[in-house]
């Protein structure tokens, strides 16, 4: 951890109109050019489809691992985090999980990268990677790995800010110029029971969906503890989950999936939010700066509205599931689950998960074939979307204010330092008795103040 690299993060302020324009001209610091190996279909049965894992925490491994599981003929043979003990924590769980014979895991020590800059290593050795650091690093390890001409597997969020959104939207939009494959962690869309409900909307079984209700609503998540060597910025990253710009608040890290199913189901994105939300039980130094419930509601072009909860409370309330009502029916989502109802209640579908893939492991699974069959695949708008949608929640319940969509999109406020190192500030610090600076609906700006 002794690594004290600088990364320039911040770009150009540009309007609504140039942001349009640009990223429909994929104009900017990208090179088309002619396609490196990792972007063409590796056909041949025999080709080994080399992986690059960015960001080696929990859910960085377990993509790995299920990257690893797609076949034969795929290896790890990079990794990259900010700290050296998570990454040798996670070689050491893949080495557990696949045998030598396997032949899955082949990363010597020199390709084993740490610091902020790791992933700039790393990136360069792979055909695939895996982006699984916390979110707040998207936008700028996903454009490394497009000028790269790698495909990518990249966990949600997208972003924490709007010019994060904008960067990996035109990032998208040069990923599908030099025929890069890209799949986002917005796992709902590979699972089928969600497939198989989407279908039957589409199909007209409930009528138009004019309103609905989607939950995150948990106990919360890990702390992890300041210890006696850490300056504010190692903290910071360590207990990441807290603090909005490396993670964007729950409501954007989490309660993301529930967003984008609306958005989904109702095959539009919300236009405006409003809504409320705080601090009440999670309020000590060691959680940060971030909320522990959301209530935001969501209004559609069509006219929809969508109700959003999300909570960290202990001994509350669980539920983690989406309902949405239609002229002629009802859709109801959670975990494996898809029930739809006619008007007077009758049961029109009710999905059998019991021979269902694995999502998460879905998502990997059609990845590499699409690799490997020279079939196309790009998550990016998508999952853009949903994390703009998220955003203005966020916005919303910080400010309490009603958010419009375009104005949120072209914002200029970036939450994100300027350089990172380990001997840099963090965008927020604490005041003398540890506690961080938390948003107050009412006095919060969300926007710079010109806009």
């Amino acid at each position: 951890m002794s690594s004290n690299n600088e990364q320039q993060v911040t770009g150009p302020k540009i309007s609504r109109k140039e942001f349009v324009k640009s990223t429909s001209l994929a104009a900017g610091s990208f090179m088309i050019g002619s396609l490196p190996f990792s972007s063409q279909a590796q056909s041949a049965g025999d080709a080994t489809i080399k992986i690059a894992l960015v960001g080696c925490g929990g859910r960085g491994t377990g993509a790995a691992r299920q990257a690893l599981s797609t076949g034969e003929g795929v290896q790890l043979i990079a990794m990259a985090d900010a700290f050296r003990d998570r990454l040798d924590d996670s070689f050491e769980a893949l080495n557990k999980a696949f045998t030598e014979e396997d032949d899955k895991i082949n990363v010597p020590e020199e390709h084993k990268f740490v610091g902020f800059e790791a992933y700039k290593k790393a990136i360069p050795l792979a055909d695939v990677v895996i982006l699984a650091t916390p979110p707040g690093f998207r936008p700028y390890q996903f454009e490394e790995a497009v000028s790269e001409g790698k495909h990518v597997f990249m966990e949600k969020p997208l972003a924490t800010d709007a010019p994060g959104i904008r960067r990996i939207m035109k990032a998208g939009e040069v990923a599908d110029q030099k025929g890069l494959n890209v799949v986002v962690g917005l796992q709902r869309h590979y699972q089928k029971s969600y497939r198989e409900a989407i279908k039957r909307v589409r199909d007209d079984k409930v009528g138009d969906l004019i309103s609905g209700q989607v939950y995150w609503n948990s106990a919360g998540v890990w702390v992890r503890p300041r210890e006696a060597y850490q300056n504010e910025m190692q903290y910071q990253m360590r207990n990441w989950y807290y603090f909005t710009w490396l993670c964007g608040d729950h409501i954007m890290e989490q309660h993301i999936h529930n967003i984008d199913v609306a958005n989904w189901m109702l095959d539009e994105y919300p236009i405006s939010a409003q809504g409320m939300g705080g601090r009440e039980v999670r309020t000590g130094p060691d959680t940060g700066q971030i909320f522990d419930h959301h209530f935001v509601e969501y209004t559609y072009p069509s006219g929809a509205v969508i109700s959003s909860q999300c909570r960290h409370q202990p001994d509350t309330m669980n539920r983690v599931a989406e309902r949405f009502q239609g002229t002629k029916g009802t859709v109801d989502t959670s975990g494996g689950t898809a029930v739809l109802k006619n008007r007077k209640g009758d049961v029109i579908y009710d999905h059998d998960a019991e021979d269902d893939t694995n999502p998460y492991q879905q998502e990997h699974n059609e990845l590499f074939a699409a690799i490997r069959n020279g079939d196309h695949i790009n998550n990016v708008e998508y999952g853009a979307k949903s994390t703009l949608a998220a955003l203005m929640g966020r916005m919303a319940t910080y400010s309490g204010q009603v958010i419009d969509r375009d104005k949120a999109l072209s914002s200029g406020k970036s939450i994100m330092p300027d350089n990172f190192g380990w001997k840099e500030a963090p965008p927020v610090l604490p005041d003398g008795e540890g506690h961080y600076p938390v948003p107050v609906p009412g006095e919060t700006q969300v926007f710079k103040e010109e806009e």
